[in-house]
């Protein structure tokens, strides 16, 4: 496939897998939940208003998007989305969980590297209305709340 990525492109992803924070990613090693051979886990640095702490999970070696993703990855990534996705709902106390994966510039990829969010979701949250607004910047001082509490939770489990 046909890369999307421009030939200037920095992965932000790729940076901060590999340990780099600087400009060219948001990224912070606080941010890092769960990393094995596969795959990453991050509290996202972009959030959806009451929907806060939100993670992804990241291929450790770049892939584009879904098209690319070898399967031995695409099938830790799942096995992973469903340990994170119950380690929100205990840890948030949410209501439910929504997965959203973006492929490609017309669906909605902005970071050209594989990426599974998992949002908190609650009863009666605005989420869908405040997914069509852009999400904002998160303050990284107020991510690592959420990041130590799913530390700990996988830590129990």
């Amino acid at each position: 496939m046909k890369s999307n990525a421009s030939k200037k492109y920095k992965c932000p992803i790729c940076l901060g897998n590999d340990g780099v924070e600087n400009d060219d990613t948001l990224l912070k090693q606080d941010d890092l939940v769960f990393k094995d051979e596969l795959v990453t886990v991050w509290i996202n640095s972009f959030w959806i208003k009451g929907n806060e702490g939100h993670a992804i999970i990241v291929p450790n070696i770049h892939y584009e998007n879904i098209y690319d993703l070898p399967d031995k990855v695409g099938h830790r990534i799942f096995e992973v989305s469903k340990i994170m996705s119950i380690a929100l709902k205990e840890v948030y106390k949410c209501d439910g969980i929504t997965l959203r994966q973006n492929n490609e510039p017309a669906g909605d990829q902005h970071a050209f590297h594989y990426h599974l969010h998992i949002f908190p979701r609650y009863t009666d949250d605005n989420f869908n209305k405040e997914l069509t607004k852009k999400s904002f910047l998160s303050d990284p001082d107020n991510r690592i709340k959420y990041v130590n509490k799913l530390k700990d939770y996988l830590r129990n489990e």
